[in-house]
């Protein structure tokens, strides 16, 4: 039995979404996570809000790369296999 290069095709999409939907969980997680505690440290001590915005920048680029790497995966499913 042979699948035919159509549903092939559609799996191929299916994958790559399934990709994106699981990989942009994990960073928009955290960098609520990141944003809400780096508000709540400046409203206790507003003298750091500079130090706190700049590490919390910082830590959401960070925490950001592994959504782009879901997305360099799922470019790579569509178009390398």
């Amino acid at each position: 039995m042979e699948i035919g290069a159509e549903l092939v095709q559609g799996l191929k999409y299916l994958a790559a979404g399934i990709c994106m939907g699981i990989g942009a969980i994990g960073p928009a997680l955290g960098e609520g996570r990141i944003g809400a505690s780096a508000l709540e440290s400046m409203a206790r001590q507003p003298e750091m809000a500079n130090t706190l915005l700049r590490n919390m920048i910082i830590a959401d680029a960070i925490a950001e790369t592994t959504g782009i790497y879901s997305l360099i995966v799922a470019i790579m499913i569509l178009f390398v296999v």
